[in-house]
């Protein structure tokens, strides 16, 4: 029987992770979300910094969105740390502080989706929902010679279903953390580790030849490439001081500071590049800078697009008489206290 060979491994093979000797929903929905697009090698500094700083859904709601934004500084994706904060709100002050428990009211929380419901709701409260992440695309897909593309619907269902009936409904919540964690070590992407495999003889993927073609995956759309000019504009008096803004929502980073932008379609020569940022700053300013110079560039990749960003430095006497409502003087001791995006901490950090 499948569900009891794949738990009888787990119990001798099984990670040790935090999460994981906890029935707490609070913990395993924070260590769910923070896992998204993240591996449990970074995931795990952070959530132990979650604890730590937000050790109950109250005091995460409690917390402003800034002090959010800034302890997920470096994971990315986030739109999850917003999303976890408006949950924590909901369920601290609409829910009574208590985390709902069953499939469907946890599918509701805003940024989880039927993976994240059926991990919580088979770790915290033993319900026989099937996790299905890239671990358990990978592992079963071979097992069982399924070549529908993942990250379909179509998919997504076929899975569902298929897990539905192999579940150990006594025992779903080892279940689904073995097959998790079988994936991970063994039904490896590359190289997979088949001759230790316990599955060796019935793996549908090795006995056909096919284990590089599973999973089938579907064609991804091509990364678009933007441009941006970061123009780090500073001055020395009153004091050492840089302009900041904070990014506005519906588009990559919201929430988070960064110096004033320029950004364009296509890249821009250096020559007109300056004339540019000089004739940007006046019509900001009311007055030119003493200095323009241009500075380091970076290629900075997410998911779907290139961030092909440079930096100017822009520099003032004093502190100019007009500066747009919308951009903070801030000390220069103070900028790494704000939620950054990595491409500025990077830029930071090198300066």
């Amino acid at each position: 029987m499948f569900a009891e060979k794949i738990i009888n491994w787990y119990h001798e093979n099984g990670r040790d992770l935090p999460w994981r000797n906890t029935d707490d929903p609070y913990r395993i929905w924070l260590s769910e979300i923070i896992l998204q697009q993240t591996r449990i090698e970074q995931g795990l500094d952070y959530y132990h910094h979650f604890i730590h700083e937000y050790p109950t859904v109250r005091h995460l709601a409690a917390a402003t969105t800034e002090q959010v934004l800034k302890s997920w500084q470096g994971l990315g994706y986030y739109s999850r740390a917003r999303n976890l904060h408006a949950a924590a709100r909901h369920i601290a002050y609409d829910l009574d502080g208590i985390f709902p428990g069953t499939y469907k009211d946890i599918l509701s929380l805003k940024g989880v989706g039927p993976y994240t419901a059926a991990a919580i709701a088979s770790f915290a409260f033993r319900l026989p929902y099937p996790v299905i992440d890239g671990n358990v695309y990978r592992f079963i897909s071979r097992l069982y010679g399924i070549h529908t593309p993942i990250g379909t619907t179509a998919a997504y269902r076929e899975f569902e279903t298929l897990l539905a009936k192999l579940i150990d409904k006594k025992r779903p919540d080892l279940f689904n953390q073995a097959i998790m964690d079988f994936g991970s070590i063994y039904c490896k992407p590359i190289e997979p580790d088949c001759t230790s495999c316990i599955f060796y003889r019935e793996c549908v993927a090795r006995n056909e030849g096919q284990v590089a073609l599973l999973p089938a995956k579907p064609l991804h759309k091509q990364a678009t490439t933007r441009y941006f000019y970061y123009l780090d504009t500073r001055w020395d008096l009153p004091r050492q001081t840089m302009l900041m803004h904070q990014r506005g929502p519906g588009d990559i980073w919201q929430g988070l500071y960064e110096p004033p932008l320029l950004e364009t379609a296509q890249p821009i020569a250096s020559q007109h590049l300056l004339a540019t940022a000089e004739d940007k700053l006046i019509e900001w300013f009311g007055e030119k800078p003493l200095s323009i110079q241009c500075g380091p560039e970076y290629t900075h990749q997410l998911t779907h697009r290139t961030i092909k960003a440079q930096f100017l430095h822009v520099k003032f006497n004093r502190q100019p008489c007009k500066i747009p409502e919308y951009m903070l003087p801030i000390a220069i001791t103070d900028i790494k206290t704000l939620p950054i995006s990595r491409l500025i901490d990077r830029y930071l950090s090198e300066m």
